[in-house]
C-alpha cells in the first residue's frame, strides 16, 4: 500500500494497520489465508487468484471482485475466482 506509506510492511503488521481504517483488503497473496488469522478482523479479505499481479491479468476479475465486496463480512476471506473443486 504505497499510497499510505505501507509498502514493504509484513502481512501481520499490515493487517493490524488496516484494522479500523478500511472495510476490505484486496490482495494477490494466495498464502495469506494459511498464514494469518482473520476471524477477529474488523474487515474482510479478498484474495485474487490470477496468473500475475499485472493489470491485464487482474482486470477480468473486476466483476467478481465487486460481487465479493458487496457481501464481504468482517473476518471473512473470499477467493476470486472461487477455487475449483
Amino acid at each position: 500500500m504505497p499510497q499510505v506509506g505501507w509498502a514493504g510492511v509484513a502481512n501481520g503488521k499490515l493487517l493490524a494497520r488496516i484494522q479500523g481504517n478500511y472495510d476490505a483488503f484486496i490482495t494477490v497473496d494466495k498464502n495469506l489465508p494459511a498464514q494469518q488469522k482473520t476471524a477477529a478482523l474488523s474487515f474482510g479479505v479478498v484474495v485474487l487468484r490470477a496468473s500475475s499481479n499485472k493489470l491485464e491479468d487482474l482486470k477480468p476479475l473486476v466483476p467478481q471482485i465487486l460481487v465479493a465486496l458487496s457481501s464481504l463480512q468482517p473476518g471473512r476471506i473470499v477467493v476470486v475466482p472461487p477455487t475449483q473443486v
